[in-house]
């Protein structure tokens, strides 16, 4: 199974021209709107660009074998669209997101662009998009491949989109009730991890690494997924959430009984060690 190393480099130059100009614009939109969340709705949509010209550009190349190049756009398409469309929906009519506004301070022009938004927004989410986004460059050059190890990946994937994407909806049902307001969402995927949609995240990159696996050098890639896994769960995904989340009434009881990141059975192992 072949690696063409010369058609990845292209693909990873046209991988950073890509993630720039995508952020760029996002600078623009940011200054308009005067709300640097915007950002998280080019998480998603990023990801797809990169997709997208990774496709095209190992087309004209002539590289890359046609099923595997195929599925890793569909998989990275599917996912990324459904999360853009999903934030700038939850996001629609709010103003600048309360992470933003403590990381930037309260003296920080809305939508102001400087060095502290880009060192601490724009920088950190560019990187790790383009190292996230290294299977996807990887399978875009794969010149053979083995159906069941795409058929692996691809079911890993779907996984991690039920989980994400039923979590996202569980979570936005319950939030709509203003019954609900204060309360713990411990019901439906929520009941078997805090994180489905972080879980279901890690899943989808995971399952983009297996479909790019096969040579050795597409198996370096997997800094993509592992720095993904790292993020969900020790950075900006599980941990910031419930440092916001633990002064709720009954959260410490629903940590208890409910696994921090993989789905468990309630109560089955200490919460806090998974």
């Amino acid at each position: 199974m072949s690696f063409d190393l010369g058609a990845f480099g292209l693909l990873l130059v046209g991988a950073v021209a890509t993630v720039v100009v995508a952020f760029a614009l996002t600078l623009v939109v940011a200054r308009a709107t005067g709300r640097h969340s915007v950002v998280d709705v080019t998480w998603g949509l990023g990801f797809v660009a990169v997709a997208v010209v990774a496709y095209v550009v190992s087309g004209v190349l002539g590289v890359g074998d046609a099923l595997v190049r195929t599925v890793a756009l569909a998989l990275v398409a599917v996912w990324g669209l459904r999360l853009g469309l999903y934030i700038g929906w939850r996001n629609r009519g709010k103003g600048e997101d309360p992470r933003y506004a403590e990381m930037l301070g309260d003296d920080h022009p809305p939508g102001a662009v400087t060095a502290t938004v880009l060192r601490k927004v724009y920088l950190p989410q560019a990187g790790v998009m383009l190292v996230v986004s290294l299977p996807v460059l990887a399978a875009m050059v794969r010149a053979s491949t083995v159906l069941g190890v795409v058929v692996v990946g691809a079911l890993l994937w779907l996984v991690g989109f039920v989980f994400e994407s039923v979590g996202d909806a569980q979570l936005a049902a319950f939030k709509a009730d203003p019954d609900n307001k204060g309360k713990i969402l411990d019901s439906g995927l929520w009941r078997y991890t805090r994180h489905p949609n972080y879980f279901g995240d890690a899943c989808v990159w995971w399952g983009v690494f297996v479909v790019a696996a096969g040579h050795p050098l597409a198996l370096v890639s997997v800094v993509g997924p592992l720095l993904m896994t790292y993020l969900l769960v020790s950075v900006t995904g599980k941990e910031l959430t419930e440092k916001s989340m633990s002064q709720r009434p009954g959260y410490d009881e629903y940590v208890r009984r409910t696994s921090g990141f993989l789905p468990l059975p309630p109560g089955s192992r200490p919460a806090r060690a998974t």
